[in-house]
């Protein structure tokens, strides 16, 4: 009967402690950039990417790479998107290797769209997570002709 007992009492003390833990991470305070840009969240803070524009040759959109910054996989948590742009055409893709241009730049093409979900946390003011576990690759944020693009490892 005290083994009954104490086990009532340890599996109530796991499941508080659990929903404890899960209301406070739901309730993760987003820290707001103070210029607007698109952001990814680490686990030192906000690192800013610098946008990459999106060219058109012959109907393929690609990118040409510019020493996109890199991240380690267990560092990258979020994105952050601050300003005013049209989220209803935001994708988040894998870039493929294209070919090179003219002064040997490598181009990149976008694979096929990766699903994410977008949580508007304030005016202007976006939170991006992909809906399922990130690889190592090389990615973009892209919205109408710019892309945000950079590397996980």
């Amino acid at each position: 009967m005290k083994g009954i007992k104490f086990s009532i009492i340890v599996f109530m003390f796991i499941a508080i402690v659990f929903n404890t833990y899960n209301s406070f991470a739901k309730e993760q305070k987003i820290i707001k950039p103070k210029e607007f840009g698109v952001y990814i969240k680490t686990k030192t803070g906000l690192i800013r990417l610098l946008p990459n524009l999106v060219l058109d040759e012959e109907g393929i959109l690609f990118i040409e790479s510019n020493k996109p910054p890199t991240f380690p996989l267990k560092d990258v948590q979020y994105f952050i998107i601050h300003g005013e742009y049209d989220m209803d055409v935001l994708t988040f893709n894998p870039l493929l290797f294209y070919g090179t241009s003219l002064v040997g730049k490598p181009r990149y093409i976008f694979g096929k769209d990766i699903e994410i979900i977008v949580n508007k946390e304030k005016d202007n003011l976006y939170m991006v997570k992909s809906k399922g576990l990130l690889g190592r690759g090389y990615f973009c944020l892209w919205i109408n002709d710019s892309a945000w693009d950079f590397i996980i490892e």
